[in-house]
């Protein structure tokens, strides 16, 4: 693995090097656009918009438009605008990690100690496990701000993206079903049904299917066969009859 950054942890007076890696890869298929003419991969030019040029990429720097004129920033100036934040993730507070909502969950990192802050690392990471907390810190990651959880997994402090609450949308303009709608005879019965489906929660039991299954069918096609196209009906939930539909349900968990 390649570091994607390089700083320091900070809580109170202690400070810890260390790297950033990314902890996360994509498994869906890598997928290429091409011409369906001719099967020719479609590339995409950065284009100067006044000239017409196709640029390079060392000619392309990153600009603000401030009152109509474009500002250029170079990297320094990222650095510049808050040299604490770009060089150290610091730890603000601790919390509990279930008062956090997933919604505001991002991409994961792991966070390896330089030689020099093993111990420190080791400490935080332990004083986390026992006490059941986890950090909130703040650092800028590339060119923009960082909202952080730091939390341990195993050996590993991992380094979790989440959104300021203001880039959460609200649902003001979504028409949502009153809690008054649900019979107090459905909602027994439902709690029933999710007390059956309920077990300890193993994320290996759990594969993409899907990237296997296309995989499959990207196969027969590169042999010359097409496959046969599998047309699902969606038989929607008769609100009438939630309550048949939740004895079925329960029946049938029990003999499976």
């Amino acid at each position: 693995m390649r570091a994607i950054w390089k700083g320091s942890v900070s809580f109170g007076l202690v400070n810890i090097p260390v790297k950033l890696y990314t902890a996360t890869q994509q498994s869906s298929l890598s997928l290429d656009m091409v011409d369906r003419r001719d099967m020719g991969k479609v590339r995409f030019k950065r284009i100067n918009e006044n000239t017409g040029q196709e640029l390079t990429m060392e000619n392309i720097g990153k600009a603000y438009s401030y009152n109509g004129q474009y500002v250029l920033l170079e990297d320094e100036d990222f650095e510049a605008a808050s040299p604490e934040k770009s060089k150290v993730i610091a730890i603000n507070n601790f919390v509990k990690e279930e008062e956090i909502d997933t919604i505001y969950f991002e991409n994961s990192y792991y966070l390896e100690p330089e030689k020099s802050g093993e111990k420190a690392y080791a400490l935080l990471r332990d004083a986390m496990v026992q006490s059941g907390k986890v950090g909130l810190a703040q650092f800028v990651l590339r060119t923009s701000e960082t909202l952080s959880v730091l939390k341990p997994m195993k050996d590993v402090l991992v380094l979790s993206k989440i959104r300021f609450a203001e880039e959460i949308r609200t649902v003001e303009e979504l028409r949502l079903p009153p809690q008054s709608l649900v019979k107090p005879e459905e909602l027994k019965m439902a709690l029933s049904l999710v007390n059956q489906y309920t077990e300890t929660f193993n994320i290996g039991k759990y594969k993409d299917e899907y990237a296997a299954a296309l995989l499959k069918v990207i196969e027969e096609r590169a042999s010359g066969k097409k496959g046969k196209v599998r047309k699902l009906v969606v038989t929607y939930t008769n609100t009438d009859n939630l309550i048949d539909q939740l004895k079925a349900s329960l029946a049938r968990k029990k003999a499976s």
